[in-house]
């Protein structure tokens, strides 16, 4: 008799671990160290913002953002020191389900018809803004002689949902390993930019309405996280919360285009050398494109709509505010892990044209943005 002895297969994830937690119950206290680092993080740069716009400052509001305290503070450390990787678990939490729980939470500002009004009327400007970064990036990319696929990445990220968009969308076409990393770098180099910039932009060319400035955050910005910082900058420095709440419906109506997108870019592209329907079959899986926050946003927003109904009063308004505030808590948290985790040695390596191409889908998405809510922005009222 053998005494080499049987390893067991490892034991699946259940539904909480994989949707709540994203490891095992085992695994939750290496998540611990990460998390509570990104929450100091958040914690110092809200005291600095008002700190600094306050008591530093004659204001009688901080016009420092504490989201963009965060960021900036999580890039600076993040890119200075040397970090342990023991954090990596916590941080990775905080980028993809802190930031996701957040996201839902923000349901619970807006009533379910709110949603979806603004949702219905703003989708002729999200799918000009796609179509336009699909198809000008692809050219440009074309044009400077770059892998063809890395440019159909690049354009994806760009029109769609940044980086989840790419990693769902690089295998569906067969992508090199190091295209996909080529584009995640791309994109989070120009979506940090539009973070930090777009807000004050958006206040200058749209004079400071919020619902045409929540349109052009949440069509032009390219990731969700990256969305939701510069929706929360605006809000919080020019203290116009409706933006916030219209960049991100925009942003979940942008998510959920993933569902045609990347399966028309799996077919387009695999068609050339193998039955098309056979490949989109196997590699793309329609169910798992649609984020599941968004399903989350919704039942906050349908909940709202029901306690306006049903319990109308101080206290549900003290419930909606309680929820409303700890959303924002949350999601300051994942941007500074957001920050922490963002390192410029992607820059290293990536060449000239790739980043030209990033910066002119960037250009693009922005101008096409731009010119779409001018035009249909005016029909959109909440």
């Amino acid at each position: 008799m053998s005494d080499a002895k049987v390893e067991k297969p490892a034991r699946e994830m259940n539904l909480i671990e994989k949707n709540v937690l994203g490891v095992k119950v085992d695994q939750v206290p290496k998540i611990i160290p990460g998390l509570v680092v990104a929450s100091l993080l958040a914690w110092l740069s809200t005291w600095l913002s008002e700190f600094l716009g306050v008591d530093v400052l004659p204001f009688e509001k901080s016009p420092i953002s504490a989201v963009m305290m965060a960021i900036l503070l999580g890039l600076i450390i993040g890119n200075i020191l040397t970090l342990p990787s023991w954090l990596k678990p916590g941080f990775d939490f905080a980028v993809k389900k802190v930031l996701r729980f957040g996201i839902i939470l923000l349901g619970i500002r807006l009533s379910i018809f709110d949603v979806f009004k603004l949702g219905a009327y703003g989708v002729p400007i999200v799918l000009l803004c796609i179509i336009g970064a699909l198809f000008f990036t692809t050219r440009l990319n074309k044009w400077l002689k770059l892998p063809e696929r890395l440019g159909a990445l690049i354009a994806v990220g760009t029109s769609i949902c940044g980086v989840s968009a790419i990693v769902a969308t690089g295998p569906a076409i067969d992508a090199e390993d190091e295209e996909v990393a080529y584009a995640v770098a791309v994109i989070t180099i120009f979506g940090i930019f539009a973070t930090l910039v777009y807000p004050y932009l958006a206040n200058v060319i749209f004079a400071g309405d919020p619902t045409k400035v929540g349109l052009f955050l949440g069509t032009s910005v390219h990731d969700t996280s990256q969305v939701t910082g510069a929706a929360l900058v605006f809000s919080q420095v020019f203290s116009l919360p409706k933006a916030l709440d219209v960049a991100m419906v925009t942003k979940l109506v942008r998510n959920v285009f993933m569902v045609a997108v990347i399966p028309f870019m799996a077919f387009y592209y695999t068609s050339k050398t193998k039955s098309a329907e056979e490949s989109v079959g196997k590699k793309t899986n329609i169910a798992k494109l649609l984020p599941q926050f968004i399903i989350g946003f919704l039942i906050l927003a349908v909940i709202r709509s029901l306690g306006d109904a049903l319990w109308a009063g101080e206290a549900w308004t003290d419930v909606v505010g309680f929820t409303a505030t700890w959303a924002v808590n949350l999601l300051v948290v994942a941007l500074a892990a957001v920050g922490l985790t963002t390192s410029f040695k992607i820059l290293k390596g990536l060449g000239i044209k790739p980043f030209i191409v990033g910066l002119g889908a960037a250009l693009i998405v922005g101008v096409v943005s731009f010119v779409a809510i001018s035009l249909l922005g005016a029909f959109i009222t909440l």
